[in-house]
């Protein structure tokens, strides 16, 4: 603070502009990288980027009872929720620095 109590403007303005500049390369890293959700020892895979986009599912053919559809469905389930976890525990890797600890919502 100067004196009189008063902010710095410009200092505020360049701490500011730095966050920004740390936030637009945390989202390009988060956009770029893609994590892997299995579930099932394997049996589903599936992958989705750093922004939670959901990019494919892979199911192996050994995991397909047609008189068992209710397991295949678990597995799909369970592999999605890894792969969400992945990407909140990366998020909040690359988000927490340039944010302080704060949540940011969508992010």
């Amino acid at each position: 603070m100067r004196p009189g109590g008063q902010p710095n403007m410009q200092q505020i303005m360049k701490q500011a502009q730095k966050m920004q500049e740390q936030m637009a390369k945390a989202q390009a890293e988060l956009a770029e990288a893609e994590l892997t959700g299995t579930a099932g020892g394997g049996l589903v895979t599936v992958v989705v980027t750093g922004l939670g986009e959901y990019k494919s599912v892979k199911i192996d053919p050994k995991a397909v009872d047609a008189d068992d559809v209710e397991t295949l469905e678990d597995l799909v389930l369970a592999a999605i929720h890894n792969a969400a976890e992945a990407q909140r525990e990366l998020t909040e890797k690359k988000m927490g620095p340039v944010s302080g600890g704060l949540t940011l919502p969508g992010f």
